[in-house]
């Protein structure tokens, strides 16, 4: 049989798929439409399943915010509401195979390869209840989103129509799956300093400092639904980020504006390298790109578990199954939870401040597409019901091996009921690395800051370079 390698006709086959993926997807049911609403429904407004489960070990979901603790203060680090909490019970290499239906393969491999490997299992807290605008956005979502494909490279999937939070409430295949990720509901304005450490196998580490700025216009609550260029073509991203240290680094800015989904718009990025004084355009910033000072232990499209266009990989909807996932790290985002109290001599994650607990979660597998590239053959994500956050990435290589293994550590932020990182990990279990991005400890993230457009700008980046 003679392989066909012409583009041309992969082209075809994407917009032969494409089509008829449209044609199945309608705008929800009313059937459908029935099953989902805040209160007294199937499905809360993310899709969740509102119910516990028949074991009593996940919860029912409640719209009611957990109460900050008593002497919280607004600018403070966020004291640990569930303190009180004891663990369960602990997986470990000689267990793990008892739990291994609520394990993902990339877990399973960590447990296989580092003999002191365990994750300790507290009390499931279905914490995540975001403002009510976030719901009401997400229902009015169900009749406004409709989804559209491109032939732009290997085919893009995306949305139009929707506003603030998910896209695709009820998901019907991968693409609507992974796009629910893209278009989750974000903290709209952030000035937060961060930290990403790549970690030798000696376990000798550099400590790069950031300064991270954005707007997420999409889930911004003072942006009208009807202003022009609320929806898909104008409902940017607006990111900055600036290394402030080490010494040799500083000075380096990139900016990037992005559009919700891809399908007729591209991320537009410059960067700005203090040593030539010059702002350049930087198309590079993007798929696999390596991420800002990792070292090459991450991708540019893993930052947040997955960012970019859905172009290079097939997504295919693996259904919703329970798993052991990140969730609740209130100690881990303590100020005394520096880089050299959560990082072992070894170069390996400190465990004891990692909290587990039992989530409901949308599995969803990206496949490379043939006549394409990227670093990863295979890439099988798993999203938190709740919000549709990244808890846990597997990451295989070109030969369908696992090869890299990323988390997520979410807290919520009870004082503006959003969601957000307190650390992602990534380790490289061929090169026995781990690369970890941090919120640094030195300041609490800002959530008020503002600023107005023309700061993300390619003229505003030259000013932000320290050299």
């Amino acid at each position: 049989m003679t392989m066909i390698n012409d583009s041309r006709y992969y082209k075809v086959l994407v917009v032969i798929s494409a089509f008829a993926a449209s044609i199945s997807l309608a705008a929800v049911t009313p059937e459908e439409r029935a099953r989902i609403g805040l209160e007294g429904t199937e499905l809360t407004p993310s899709g969740a399943i509102r119910a516990g489960n028949v074991e009593g070990t996940i919860p029912e979901w409640k719209n009611e915010p957990i109460a900050p603790p008593a002497g919280f203060k607004k600018g403070e680090f966020h004291p640990d509401p569930f303190a009180d909490d004891k663990v369960l019970f602990t997986i470990t290499p000689q267990n793990y195979q008892e739990h291994s239906d609520k394990l993902s393969e990339g877990q399973k491999k960590m447990f296989q390869t580092y003999p002191d490997y365990f994750m300790n299992i507290y009390p499931s807290r279905r914490t995540i209840v975001y403002p009510p605008y976030v719901y009401d956005a997400a229902l009015k979502n169900l009749d406004r989103v409709e989804p559209t494909y491109a032939d732009i490279n290997m085919g893009m999937a995306g949305f139009t129509g929707g506003r603030t939070a998910w896209a695709f409430p009820i998901p019907r295949n991968g693409d609507e799956a992974i796009l629910n990720q893209a278009s989750r509901p974000r903290i709209p304005w952030y000035n937060a300093r961060e930290t990403t450490t790549a970690v030798a196998t000696t376990g000798d580490y550099v400590v790069n400092n950031l300064q991270v700025n954005f707007h997420i216009k999409w889930s911004d609550p003072d942006i009208a639904d009807d202003e022009p260029g609320a929806d898909e073509v104008g409902g940017n991203i607006l990111y900055s980020q600036v290394l402030t240290a080490p010494p040799k680094l500083a000075g380096q800015v990139v900016l990037a504006l992005e559009p919700m989904t891809f399908t007729k718009n591209f991320r537009k990025a410059w960067a700005y390298s203090p040593g030539q004084r010059r702002v350049k355009r930087a198309p590079q910033i993007i798929y696999d790109n390596p991420m800002t000072a990792s070292d090459g232990l991450g991708t540019t499209d893993q930052v947040y578990g997955w960012n970019g266009p859905t172009d290079r990989f097939s997504w295919k909807l693996l259904g919703r199954r329970e798993m052991y996932i990140p969730y609740n790290p209130y100690k881990l985002f303590a100020k005394e939870a520096t880089p050299d109290k959560v990082i072992r001599p070894d170069g390996r994650f400190n465990q004891d401040y990692a909290r587990y607990e039992l989530h409901r979660v949308w599995a969803v597998e990206g496949t490379l597409k043939e006549g394409t590239g990227h670093d990863y053959g295979k890439r099988v994500y798993y999203l938190d019901e709740d919000s549709w956050e990244v808890a846990l990435g597997d990451m295989y290589d070109r030969r369908l091996e696992i090869w890299r293994h990323w988390e997520e550590h979410p807290i919520y932020y009870y004082d503006i009921h959003h969601v957000n990182r307190a650390t992602e990990l990534q380790y490289d279990m061929n090169a026995h690395r781990m690369v970890a991005l941090m919120i640094d400890k030195s300041r609490v993230p800002d959530f008020e800051w503002t600023a107005q457009d023309n700061w993300f700008t390619p003229a505003a980046v030259r000013r932000r370079g320290i050299r």
